[in-house]
């Protein structure tokens, strides 16, 4: 040995890529890659970052007390019952890190949000998938997954990068039949964005065992994605486990402030939903009227599926996207590479979008006139 090796688990984590934030020099941006709201962030919690910035001198609270006392407030929620975090993919490492070491297996669906497999593997754990059907998680699919060996289960519901969701009964159904010992994380990182009766988020499930967690973000809806702010509800002797092994001083000062401003202001978080109702039904339509489908989504974002064809695949819609400075999310790494994911983005984005998109299609067609149809 000639220098310190990490463990094996570790140098097989494919490192996350989040999404492209660039356009070519001269043409102008329009992000819509990352999944961020184009409202922003409430202009309270703007102003709840600037009188906080003259404090950061000092070391934050510790137990965020007034954060989750606040998140507490908003859901009807035991705040001893709440971790916060920076972000949500905080919540999922301390989580990973608290249950699962090496010998043990963590299970995900084949779709699922990447930073799963990356927590763990840091843990030192084997990450199982579990296949879907029609790029929505199947839980026989999962319970079949489960050995002797599994320690946790990771669902993301609405899933990223797919947008579809399990309704409240399936969901039901994979926390009654998992082994009790076997914890079952619902990340709800798109929660606010999904208003049907047959949705559940994770609050009910948690309340209801012992073995069920929720994490939730800031970073979507809320628009606070640059400060790094999420949060869990779980059973008490969970949050006591996590407590351990967190770091003393993980939220900051700024990130509760602008936190807790933003659950305050109910008005712009019902704006940003309605926005995301009105735009991603229409982007939906419109995209599939122009021959493309995409995936039922209650999210906000879509997954536009493209032809394995040269010249009309997803790389090729990228890059002439890119070249007009609209940014969005290819994701092979997910094994999708015939999708580019598309966030629902201000009105002038999305319509440029859909006019971008006939563009390329009209183009493509006349190089190729033999060629039928673009679904």
């Amino acid at each position: 040995m000639t220098r310190p090796d990490p463990r094996s688990s570790v140098m097989a984590i494919d490192a996350y890529v989040p999404g492209k934030s660039a356009a070519p020099e001269g043409v102008r941006l329009f992000k819509l890659s990352a999944n961020e709201t184009p409202l922003g962030p409430s202009p309270r919690a703007i102003e709840a970052l600037r009188s906080a910035a003259a404090g950061v001198a000092a070391y934050p609270d510790g137990s965020s007390s007034r954060l989750r006392e606040a998140i507490g407030a908003r859901w009807g929620l035991d705040p001893a019952q709440i971790i916060a975090g920076a972000g949500s993919d905080d919540i999922l490492e301390l989580l990973a890190l608290a249950y699962v070491g090496p010998g043990d297996e963590g299970v995900y669906s084949q779709y699922g949000f990447l930073e799963y497999k990356i927590v763990i593997l840091g843990a030192g754990g084997t990450p199982v998938v579990a296949p879907e059907t029609n790029y929505t998680a199947n839980v026989d699919a999962i319970l079949s997954k489960v050995t002797d060996k599994t320690k946790i289960v990771f669902l993301a519901n609405p899933n990223n990068p797919t947008g579809t969701f399990l309704p409240r009964r399936e969901i039901e159904r994979l926390a009654g039949a998992l082994p009790k010992r076997v914890l079952l994380v619902l990340d709800a990182a798109y929660a606010e964005y999904v208003w049907r009766d047959d949705y559940e988020a994770g609050i009910d499930l948690v309340r209801g065992n012992e073995n069920v967690v929720m994490t939730r973000t800031f970073s979507k809806a809320f628009g606070l994605a640059g400060v790094r702010l999420g949060w869990g509800y779980a059973p008490a002797h969970v949050i006591e486990a996590m407590n351990r092994i967190r770091s003393p001083f993980n939220v900051s000062s700024l990130a509760s402030a602008a936190g807790i401003a933003a659950l305050e202001d109910r008005a712009h978080l019902d704006t940003a939903v309605e926005h995301n109702d009105k735009w991603r039904p229409w982007l939906t339509r419109e995209i599939e009227a122009l021959g493309l489908s995409v995936l039922p989504s209650v999210a906000n974002f879509i997954a536009i599926r493209f032809p394995d064809e040269p010249g009309l695949r997803a790389s090729d819609v990228e890059r002439f996207l890119t070249s007009r400075g609209l940014v969005l999310r290819a994701i092979d790494a997910y094994d999708m590479p015939q999708f580019l994911r598309l966030t629902v983005g201000a009105q002038e984005a999305n319509e440029l979008v859909v006019a971008a998109l006939r563009e390329f299609l009209q183009s493509a067609s006349r190089s190729a006139p033999t060629r039928v149809a673009h679904g």
